[in-house]
């Protein structure tokens, strides 16, 4: 595998700090989004092959990663979708291709609905779908003094090797690397002030009604051993997405670049620039 050479740096978008780890030359832009406290980390694997046919960005959503913990952004897709149009264009790209995984497909989708003359084409690694907004009782509840520290015992309760055993096929890919990497939020106060705003600012995922009105060419790849975001979500998305396909890997889980990083790379590469 080739050297990681994205200059890495932090940016100021929307007046939010950003981590942001990029690679500009001749070649066609692609932005990388992370899922639900992840990072930018989440695609070391694929960066090295991509940054042989790509331009990249790749930025730390706010809220997570090294990027800013804000009590003042909104955290909503809609928000994220806007910030990470900004961000392609304060590195003059155009007609960019997205790469998101999870969470991140969501806000690929929102920023295909709001800018589809900006993007080229999307791939959406195991997105998440159809999921509605949270309960009004959590959302006046996330208000309360204690609810922070509800909040940081739910998420603690399991300790990080339980949750990356949930988002892996292949029990044996995970280390004491990977441990603390997906760890390193869990210790941090903000992130549990920015989830919070999370659960009260996130709408529900896109209604069928607007997939439908999305144009964007777009490649759905999934593990077909996905316990967080399972296979049938993928199949329901393909259907009612107007141009879109369905590419499944068998004994894979929801983390499918770290399990099948050669894979994600040439099936990214077969739908944009090789355009099949």
């Amino acid at each position: 595998m080739s050297v990681y050479q994205l200059n890495q740096t932090y940016i100021k978008v929307s007046n939010i700090n950003l981590y942001c780890e990029y690679l500009l030359n001749d070649k066609p832009p692609i932005l990388l989004i992370h899922g639900f406290a992840s990072s930018t980390y989440t695609f070391r694997r694929i960066i090295p092959l991509l940054q042989k046919e790509f331009s990249i960005i790749a930025v730390d959503l706010p809220g997570f990663g090294k990027s800013e913990k804000s009590t003042s952004f909104i955290y909503s897709f809609q928000n994220y979708a806007k910030l990470m149009l900004e961000c392609i264009d304060k590195f003059g790209f155009q007609n960019t291709y997205v790469v998101a995984h999870s969470m991140g497909g969501q806000i690929a989708l929102n920023m295909a609905l709001i800018a589809p003359e900006k993007l080229n084409k999307i791939v959406l690694l195991c997105s998440s779908g159809y999921l509605k907004r949270a309960k009004k009782l959590l959302i006046y509840s996330s208000y309360l003094p204690f609810f922070e520290k509800f909040v940081h015992y739910y998420i603690r309760r399991k300790d990080v090797k339980d949750h990356l055993r949930n988002v892996f096929f292949n029990q044996t890919l995970i280390n004491d690397e990977l441990i603390h990497e997906f760890g390193r939020p869990l210790s941090e106060k903000g992130f549990y002030k920015a989830l919070i705003r999370l659960l009260r600012h996130r709408e529900g995922d896109l209604l069928p009604q607007q997939l439908q009105d999305i144009q964007v060419p777009t490649l759905l790849i999934w593990g077909e051993d996905d316990r967080v975001v399972p296979v049938k979500v993928g199949q329901q998305l393909v259907r009612d997405l107007p141009v879109a396909k369905l590419i499944t890997y068998e004994k894979t889980g929801h983390l499918i670049t770290e399990e099948r990083p050669e894979l994600v790379f040439k099936n990214i590469l077969m739908h944009t620039i090789h355009q099949l």
